[in-house]
């Protein structure tokens, strides 16, 4: 199977994060384009300040790689209005995809109608211009339960209050990738919990974030019903490897 029309290929570390420069993190960037570029991965994910450089680039270069950003990353708890310039100003510097961390805490403390508020928000302004929604839901942080209940309340959202047609345009995603877990386990994607988001969030896709690092992986999440793949570990993926660590 040819894996790379599903890969988005991701770096959103902050150069305080990853302790580097600011011109250094611009040179991943550049880089990680560059590398989808000459792979013809489906998308490349990046911080929002990002966004009009690697259009241009992606443009000057003729090729079809679309461009991703994340919103109100990585806690999710910024209020719907912050998500909602963010993701204003995303769409103006000509981003294709809007990845939003959904306050997954408010619905863990049963704050139902201000998440069910912030995804029909988040969702319209993005299918209004034209956009790809994803709402990233932190598996890590939530029960199984947690995870049914927060991908039904999305997709109901979703199926409510927008066409057929919009809905596909629509995901549930598994991980931000930085949520930190006391006793040490996965905080991306699993196959428990990509199968718990699959089997809930139809019609809506289903994004499989971090943990994906092998080809035989990437296959197995496909055949799950996965149709997106976020990993930092892209050409190795593409490639048959293995990646021993990232995202």
């Amino acid at each position: 199977m040819n894996v790379n029309q599903y890969l988005d290929s991701t770096y959103l570390k902050t150069p305080e994060q990853a302790g580097i420069s600011e011109k250094e993190t611009e040179q991943i960037v550049v880089d990680l384009v560059n590398e989808a570029i000459e792979n013809n991965f489906k998308l490349v994910m990046i911080r929002p300040n990002f966004v009009s450089m690697a259009k241009k680039m992606i443009a000057d270069a003729g090729a079809d790689v679309v461009v991703g950003t994340v919103i109100g990353f990585h806690e999710g708890t910024a209020t719907v209005v912050e998500k909602l310039e963010e993701a204003e100003k995303a769409i103006k510097d000509g981003v294709d995809e809007l990845d939003y961390v959904v306050n997954y805490e408010a619905f863990k403390n049963e704050q139902i109608n201000l998440v069910k508020g912030e995804v029909f928000k988040g969702t319209k302004i993005g299918l209004d211009n034209g956009k790809v929604v994803k709402w990233i839901i932190e598996i890590a942080a939530l029960t199984n339960e947690e995870i049914v209940g927060l991908t039904q309340l999305i997709r109901d959202v979703v199926v409510e209050n927008f066409t057929e047609e919009q809905a596909k345009e629509v995901f549930v995603k598994s991980s931000t990738g930085f949520y930190k877990r006391e006793d040490g386990g996965p905080v991306g994607a699993t196959f428990e919990g990509m199968e718990l988001i699959c089997e809930n969030a139809k019609p809506l896709q289903a994004k499989a974030a971090g943990g994906v690092r092998s080809y035989e992986d990437a296959v197995k999440m496909l055949e799950m019903g996965v149709t997106r793949l976020g990993t930092s570990s892209a050409k190795k993926i593409a490639d048959g490897k293995t990646a021993s660590e990232g995202y």
